[in-house]
C-alpha cells in the first residue's frame, strides 16, 4: 500500500515537504519518478534537469532495493525550497547490508546527475539523500 503525506511548510526548515511511502518493489519506482518530476516541474526546473533527477532517484532506489528486507517499504521525503529539491529515500535493510562504495559506477551516476549526493547506513536502515539546485538561465 502506498501512502502520501503532505506538510506545508516544515516548521523547522520552512520547506514544503512531501512524504511518500511505497512497497520496496521495483514495480513502484514509477510512482517515485513521477512524484520527483512533478515536484521538480513545480520549481521550474529545465526538462533536462527533471530527467536527470528522475534518473538519480531511480538509481538511488535501485541501490536501496538491493539491500532491503523482505516486505520493506521505501520511504521518500521530498523537501521543496525556492530553488532546490532534496530527495531522501530510506529503507530497512538486511543485516550486514552495505551500500555501493562511493567509487562505484552507481555513485558516479548520482553525483553527476545531482548537486550533491550522500548516504548513511545505521543499524538496519539505509538512507540516500540527493540535492538538486535549479540552474539559472
Amino acid at each position: 500500500m502506498a501512502t502520501v503525506t503532505l506538510t506545508h511548510p516544515d516548521p523547522v526548515l520552512g520547506d514544503d515537504v512531501v512524504l511518500l511511502t511505497v512497497p520496496a518493489d521495483g514495480g513502484y519506482l514509477g510512482v517515485l519518478r513521477t512524484a520527483t518530476a512533478g515536484l521538480a516541474a513545480r520549481l521550474h526546473f529545465a526538462l533536462d534537469e527533471i530527467e536527470d533527477l528522475r534518473i538519480a532517484v531511480d538509481e538511488a532506489c535501485a541501490m536501496l532495493l538491493a539491500i532491503a528486507t523482505r516486505g520493506a517499504e521505501l520511504e521518500c521525503r521530498f523537501a521543496v525550497t525556492e530553488d532546490a529539491l532534496t530527495v531522501e529515500v530510506s529503507v530497512t535493510t538486511v543485516r550486514g547490508a552495505r551500500l555501493p562504495a562511493e567509487s562505484s559506477f552507481a555513485w558516479k551516476v548520482l553525483t553527476a546527475l545531482t548537486t550533491s549526493a550522500s548516504a548513511e547506513a545505521s543499524g538496519q536502515r539505509a538512507t540516500i539523500r540527493l540535492l538538486t539546485r535549479r540552474t539559472e538561465g
